[in-house]
């Protein structure tokens, strides 16, 4: 395994790596290993490179302070391409650009999921809310609930995409109308009659 880091790149196949160990003098040394546990060895080796540079290609663009839920791959990869994580993860530059799109895509889904959450947590919504927004008072209503979403970072971090932040709002709030009002503590669940 020691011999394998020096000579393996993260993305080397077992067919091409086999035959550069081969010429090394120390292959002899593991002739009481057989084939089929080299090459185990060899791919569990391979996945440990490939996270390894993985996890540090992420905590690259967890740092870029212009990384946003809405930043263009074109934008950030003049940001980052001259850190060494970047040159690392990869030579295939469509390969960093995907696991790129990947890393918003987690970020996006993780910011909309912490943003329900955080409306679950606001006191002044209820069941009534949303006839109340339609009402005379809606207005002060939403500055409410807005006031309560910007004393929170769950709140902000969807300020780069207002549609989705809105959406998810108003999907809440018909919920909440439509299940009518929770119900009292004491209440038993009915499965559990």
């Amino acid at each position: 395994k020691q011999w394998y880091q020096r000579r393996v790149r993260a993305d080397a196949s077992w067919r091409k790596t086999r035959k550069q160990l081969r010429e090394d003098s120390r292959w002899e040394l593991a002739h009481l290993i057989d084939a089929d546990q080299k090459e185990k060895l060899f791919t569990e080796h391979i996945e440990t490179l490939s996270n390894k540079r993985k996890r540090s290609y992420r905590k690259l663009l967890d740092e870029c302070e212009h990384v946003t839920l809405t930043s263009t791959w074109r934008d950030i990869r003049k940001k980052i391409k001259h850190d060494a994580r970047f040159s690392k993860f990869s030579e295939d530059d469509k390969e960093r650009e995907a696991e790129y799109l990947r890393y918003v895509k987690e970020k996006v889904a993780t910011a909309k999921s912490d943003f329900r959450q955080l409306l679950k947590e606001i006191k002044c919504v209820s069941h009534k809310s949303k006839e109340t927004l339609r009402g005379p008072n809606g207005d002060s209503h939403m500055r409410e609930i807005r006031q309560f979403l910007t004393n929170d970072k769950r709140g902000l971090v969807l300020d780069d995409l207002p549609e989705d932040r809105d959406r998810i709002l108003d999907e809440y709030l018909t919920e909440l109308e439509k299940f009518g009002p929770p119900p009292p503590p004491t209440a038993t669940r009915p499965a559990k009659r």
